[in-house]
Order: structure tokens, then C-alpha cells, then sequence
């Protein structure tokens, strides 16, 4: 038998995915309701992934060397001198990302539908196909043309309001909102962001997350996000950082609105039956730094490489264990890293005292160096116990001044 796939969901988590099983010779579809996709997202991704996905240099709009930390009371903390000069953090438009792994799925073997998945119909035993009722947009209209595909496993990639989560009662999880304004500056201003980011903190722009100015092509991006129950502020807290960096945007004119939800843990169950979920359908973003591309394309990449392995490259179905061996590898892999960033986010985006003292704290070299390390290459890099006693003596002077500056 020649094992049949269906991936739901053409972003990074899906396209990784597809990219894999297409290559080993597994009859894959990846079906994608929207194929010229504008994700409203910072769009950055580390240097380890620039690499481990063989992305060309054209994929990156801007090569970030520098990224500034602004406080509540506008105290700015410059970060990146621990850089080397091959060193960098990746920003790119999602359009085109997309499109390029999409792209060189398709061109592995992956049969790419432009569809929308309406229904999946769950067999009841574990050897009939998965039923999935789709709407074919190739004949170009809204509506489309109804059909069926019959497959042994479905790759749910479609995001955090996935429909394949949904059939298969993966379970709720809290999901915050990001808001971001494209906006294209003048050229001077433009240039004072050539390889430059910038991170708001402060209750005025996000009272549990962030806001950002990350540069991309000929254009920035300003958004911001937040969590419930806050979200009915989100316009009024992305006026916030508007309002914090209006200097700099001065001139700008908006070219497009985005908004998205953002998941805010994984998903209760990430693997029923014959059916895995990836990415955002799976609740990959991690907190504190609400990075989501990298940890996508990879979730979808280890899920694709199990899928491989337990059908012996398409000679036989896997079951639910053999799927569930993906989750168990990737909470091994990234779980520790997800628990940190999670306590970073409570201990330090609770008030504008402890926000205070986070960026005070971002101005150790040390702090600085294993900060970048982690987010480029993806590994809590080992500092020796020396630096490691500093950094934590650090954390806790930082919180004690932020503490006593609370009311």
C-alpha cells in the first residue's frame, strides 16, 4: 500500500511537513485556503533556522544586529554588542516565506491544493481512510467546487482557529492578539532602522507582552500583543506604541492593518487517532518572546520525520502511539525552554516595576550573550556556574529595585 497524507495548512508548520513526507516518497496534499497568505506577525526568526531550512538569502529582508529595549519610563537599553559579525536575527515578510517553502514543497512532489477544509470525517476504526470535504478554489471563485480526498493520516497546520483541532476535540487553550500597522517611513527614518529592532515594554502598550518596531523591506512593522481579558483594548494599547515611537514614525503612512490570535500554551491533546497538530494548531509559541515561526517549521518537520520512520517511508499506517512519539521528542527536545520563557513572562510583564527591572537586567553583558545565544541556535547554552551565579545575583537585585519601586 502507498501510504496517503493530507497536511491542512500551507504556513511553515505545514509546508516543513509536506516538504518531508514528499521527499520520502509519501503521496502528501497540502491543502491552503489562502495561497498569497499576509500573516499579521514580527516576522523574525533565528539565525539556526536560517540555516537548518536552507532559506536563500533573499527570503530575509533585513539582517537585525541591533535591538533596543525601551522601558516605561523611555530608559533604552542598546543589546547585540555580544554579536559576532556573522551573526544576526533574521526579518522577513510572511508572504514570502511562506511561499518559498510552499514552493519548494510542491516542487519535492507535495500536491498542493488551494482549498478550504469544511469538514473531517473521523472513521470509526483504525484503518479507514480520514474523510476530508473541501472546497477547491482553483476555478477561482470565493465558493469553489466541493470534494472529498480520502487519506490515512491528516497534519492539522491550520492554525489557532484549526478546524482539524476542532474535529478531532483537541481541547480550548487561552490565546492572546496581535495587532500590527505596516507602515512605510521616510528614507532618513527608514535608515535609522537598517539593521535595527526595537522591544516596547510598559502597561501603556501591553500590560502582559510586548510592542515592537521590527524593520522589514521598505517598510516597518508596529504592533503589539496581548492576552484576555485585555484584548478589547488592543487598538487603544497599539495607539500606545504609536504614541511611544511617534518620533521616529513621523510622516509614516500606514499600507496595512493586521490582526491574528496567538496561542498561548499547546493544545490539551495534540495527537488523536491517526491525526497530528503542528505550529499554531498545536500551540507552539513560546510566551515571553511570542516567537512562533521557527518552532512552526520545526514541530511540523519532527511530526513529518516520525510520520517517516513509523511507516518505514509509506509501507505501512503508524498508529496513535507512533504519532504521539512526535510529541514526546519535541516536549523532550524544547520542553524546559518553554517553562522559562513562561516564568520570565510571569515574574517580569506583571507590572511596570518588574518591567523596569527587566530591562535593567538587559544591560549585563552576560545576561545579553546568553539571551542571544538561546534565541539564535535554539540551545540554553551552558554558561560556566560563575556567570551563571551572576546572572541569577542580577536577576534578583533587578527585581528587588523593581519590587521596592512599586506602589
Amino acid at each position: 500500500m502507498a501510504l496517503r497524507v493530507a497536511v491542512v495548512g500551507g504556513g511553515p508548520a505545514g509546508s516543513s511537513a509536506a516538504e518531508v513526507l514528499a521527499k520520502a516518497g509519501i503521496e502528501t496534499y497540502l491543502i491552503e485556503r489562502k495561497l498569497d497568505n499576509v500573516k499579521p506577525c514580527g516576522g523574525a526568526i533565528p539565525l539556526c533556522m536560517v540555516s537548518e531550512f536552507e532559506l536563500p538569502p533573499e527570503i530575509i529582508d533585513r539582517r537585525v544586529r541591533k535591538m533596543k529595549m525601551i522601558s516605561p519610563s523611555n530608559i533604552e537599553v542598546n543589546i547585540g554588542s555580544t554579536l559576532k559579525d556573522d551573526e544576526y536575527i533574521g526579518m522577513c515578510r510572511r508572504e514570502i516565506l511562506d511561499g518559498f517553502l510552499r514552493t519548494r514543497a510542491e516542487k519535492c512532489g507535495t500536491k498542493v491544493i488551494n482549498g478550504t477544509l469544511h469538514k473531517l470525517e473521523i472513521p470509526g476504526n483504525d484503518t479507514d481512510p480520514y474523510i476530508l470535504h473541501y472546497a477547491d478554489h482553483s476555478n477561482g471563485t470565493l465558493e469553489g467546487e466541493n470534494k472529498t480526498l480520502k487519506v490515512d493520516l491528516v497534519i492539522g497546520a491550520d492554525g489557532a482557529n484549526s478546524r482539524v483541532a476542532k474535529a478531532i476535540d483537541a481541547g480550548d487553550y487561552n490565546y492572546a492578539i496581535a495587532f500590527q500597522e505596516r507602515i512605510r517611513i521616510p528614507d532618513d527614518k527608514m535608515a535609522y532602522y537598517e539593521d535595527l529592532a526595537e522591544m516596547y515594554v510598559g502597561d501603556d502598550v501591553s500590560p502582559d507582552f510586548y510592542a515592537w518596531v521590527f524593520p522589514k523591506y521598505d517598510h516597518v512593522a508596529v504592533g503589539t500583543g496581548t492576552m484576555k481579558p485585555n484584548q478589547a483594548r488592543i487598538k487603544e494599547l497599539q495607539r500606545g506604541i504609536r504614541e511611544r515611537a511617534a518620533a521616529k514614525l513621523r510622516g509614516g503612512k500606514i499600507i496595512r492593518v493586521e490582526a491574528h490570535p496567538i496561542p498561548e500554551h499547546p493544545r490539551p491533546r495534540r495527537v488523536v487517532g491517526r491525526v497530528a497538530l503542528v505550529g499554531d494548531a498545536a500551540g507552539t509559541v513560546t510566551k515571553s518572546s511570542g516567537e512562533g515561526i521557527y518552532f512552526a517549521a520545526k514541530s511540523g518537520r519532527m511530526c513529518a520525520e516520525a510520520i517517516v520512520e513509523f511507516s518505514n517511508k509509506g509501507e505501512r499506517i503508524p498508529t496513535e502511539q507512533d504519532l504521539k512519539v512526535y510529541i514526546k521528542r519535541w516536549d523532550k527536545q524544547y520542553g524546559m525552554t518553554y517553562l522559562v520563557l513562561d516564568l520570565l513572562q510571569r515574574v517580569f510583564y506583571r507590572s511596570d516595576a518588574t518591567r523596569e527591572a527587566f530591562v535593567e537586567m538587559c544591560s549585563d553583558i552576560d545576561v545579553q550573550k546568553l539571551t542571544f545565544d538561546s534565541y539564535l541556535y535554539k540551545t540554553v547554552v551552558p554558561a560556566n556556574p560563575l556567570v551563571q551565579l551572576k546572572i541569577t545575583a542580577k536577576t534578583i537585585g533587578s527585581l528587588l529595585r523593581g519590587n521596592a519601586l512599586a506602589p
